[in-house]
This record gives structure tokens, sequence and C-alpha cells, in this order.
């Protein structure tokens, strides 16, 4: 049922970049904290790097707990399910690292996302996640179900932000700057956009 890979390429590198859908989970390390499970879409804003390495853009959101976890500890897992075709699970367990704004290392990072517009989503860090743990499993119980399009509101929704005003609009979210279980989440005031 269930393999497990040493790097993520050929037909497994395939199925990954396939999915219009994948999973983010992480948590802190706290036995109190709250544990995080997100969807993740939009076309072209996820990428492999390497056989090892994966990052995706991560967008303004009601919270950003997600970057706080990994702040805390690094830990997270990325899930991607077959809703169409031959059923498949992958997972891929890992350490890893929000990369901000003004990070030397951000615009190189942003290269490898040229199908889609960062600035129009209100574009708050890179997530760059080295694999430690490759695996598949069967998926056969995940229920058939299509893609149509992705949604358009994410985009018109921030595509009328300046970084000044998504500035302030993290400011005045509760669980941006801070985690729901107070871990420091993103640093604010954003630096200025190079996209």
């Amino acid at each position: 049922m269930g393999k497990t890979y040493e790097r993520m390429d050929g037909r497994l590198r395939t199925f990954i970049e396939a999915q219009p859908l994948f999973f983010t989970a992480t948590a802190p390390l706290s036995e109190q904290g709250t544990v995080n499970l997100s969807p993740k879409g939009l076309t072209g804003s996820f990428a492999v790097l390497d056989e090892r390495t994966v990052a995706y853009l991560d967008f303004a959101g009601s919270t950003a707990e997600t970057i706080a976890h990994l702040r805390e500890n690094g830990r997270i897992t990325l899930m991607w399910c077959a809703f169409q075709g031959p059923p498949n699970i992958v997972r891929v367990h890992g350490r890893g690292e929000p990369v901000f704004r003004d990070d030397p290392r951000f615009e190189e990072l942003l290269g490898h996302f040229a199908t889609i517009d960062p600035a129009s989503h209100g574009l708050r860090a890179i997530i760059v996640v080295t694999a430690e743990l490759i695996r598949d499993s069967c998926g056969y119980a995940v229920p058939y179900m299509s893609y149509d399009e992705d949604r358009d509101l994410h985009g018109r929704r921030f595509a009328r932000e300046d970084d000044a005003s998504l500035s302030a609009y993290f400011t005045k979210k509760e669980h941006i700057a801070t985690s729901l279980d107070g871990l420091p989440g993103l640093p604010l005031p954003l630096p200025p956009s190079t996209v």
C-alpha cells in the first residue's frame, strides 16, 4: 500500500505538480497549542525546487499560524490527494521556513513562480520546505471531485492593496503578528515589496 521515497522525481513529482490543491499541517511545541491545517491552491503558487525541496507562496489571510509554527519549530507536513484519476495520497514531512520579503533569497525564490502575479494576492512570504520523509498511500477512500477553476475572489480582494494598506490590514487582524497561541507570527510592518 504505502511506499517511502528518497526524493520527489519522476511519477511522484508529476503527480504533485498536477494537483490544484494541497494541504499544510503545522503545530506548536506546546501540548495545549492549536494544530493548524490549511488548504492551499491558486495555480502557479507552488513549485518543486529540487528533488527534496518545495516552496509555495504565502498570501494574505486571516491568521499566520503556519508562519508562527515554522518560526518556533520548523515542523510541517504537506499532503496532496488525487481527486481525479488513479487513487493516491502523497505526504511530505519536513522542515519549513518562511522566507520574508526582506530576505536576500526572496527575489531568487520568487523566480520559481513566474505564472502567477503575487502582487495581486498580498504576498507575505515564501514557505520553503525541505523533505525529511516522503510517503504515498492508496487514497482508496478519497472521493472523485472535479476541478473547475481557481476562484478569483482572493486576487480581486487583495489586488487593491499597496504595501502600506496591506500592513495596516495585517496590523488590525488579531492573529497575524501573534498566533492563536501567542507565538510570534508575521513580522510587521511588512518590508516593501519587490514585485
